[in-house]
């Protein structure tokens, strides 16, 4: 599983122009999910969401997590993370999930987050949605379990 997270003031997914999911300041993850990965891939990507030390704290350095301080997280399935530009002009996607694997591992995401108290949106899945969002720092890992 791979993620790009994203520490964000404001977040949000539309589709077909219709508001999905929004948080106000929180992480932003897109979330790949790869044709090995499992319920234990999942959980750990949850745990990582969660737990990641990206807010300052009282001096500025990034010891704080979503978790630590109650913020919220939108979570957006992101297929193309497992694009293979490796071969010519146009990504291979041969890696990434089929999408019924794909849906039920990033619901798990989901439920492991809201399980673990995280206020979380989402998009919809296998939906061609728009994302907004002010990255604020700007910060952005690339996390993979």
């Amino acid at each position: 599983m791979r993620a790009v997270l994203q520490r964000v003031t404001s977040a949000s997914v539309a589709v077909r122009g219709e508001l999905v999911g929004s948080i106000g300041r929180g992480v932003c993850a897109l979330v790949g999910v790869a044709r090995s990965d499992d319920q234990l891939a999942a959980d750990r990507m949850a745990a990582k969401i969660w737990q990641l030390r990206i807010f300052a704290d009282d001096t500025g350095a990034m010891n704080r997590s979503a978790a630590d301080l109650g913020l919220a997280v939108l979570v957006v399935s992101q297929f193309t993370l497992y694009g293979d530009t490796a071969k010519g002009r146009r990504p291979s996607f041969a890696a990434a999930a089929a999408p019924e694997q794909a849906a039920g591992l990033l619901e798990r995401v989901v439920d492991r987050l809201r399980a673990a108290g995280a206020p979380v949106a989402t998009g919809q899945f296998g939906a061609t949605m728009q994302l907004a969002l002010v990255n604020d720092g700007p910060v952005t890992v690339l996390v993979e379990t």
